[in-house]
């Protein structure tokens, strides 16, 4: 079980992630369809901060005996897979950079 101070300082601390996020969205830094993926992170959290006995019944549904050693364990696991994401999204425009150089090339020459 969580303290309520920390419980409150958490859930505080998820608000200001909501407002950074939807401030980014605001101003272009990140689109639409990316954003979704921090937005599922936050709520995530939210819920995890929210019902820490969640994050008790994931640990021994897997098995972990200690909550902290669950929560990096968990952490580790969700970090991994937003850089997974991230990094298909990077292959993806890098393959469209390369299209995009290939055909400018070609019409440079079709041009000279």
């Amino acid at each position: 079980m969580l303290p309520a101070r920390l419980q409150i300082t958490l859930i505080i601390g998820v608000v200001f992630y909501f407002i950074i996020i939807c401030y980014f969205l605001k101003n272009k830094a990140l689109s639409l369809k990316y954003t979704l993926l921090w937005l599922f992170a936050g709520l995530a959290m939210g819920i995890l901060v929210i019902y820490p006995e969640m994050l008790m019944f994931l640990n021994a549904l897997v098995g972990i005996q200690w909550n902290m050693n669950g929560l990096f364990a968990w952490g580790i696991l969700f970090i991994g897979c937003i850089l997974l994401s991230l990094t298909s999204i990077v292959s993806r425009q890098n393959n469209k950079i390369r299209q995009l150089v290939q055909t400018i090339s070609r019409l440079e020459k079709r041009v000279r």
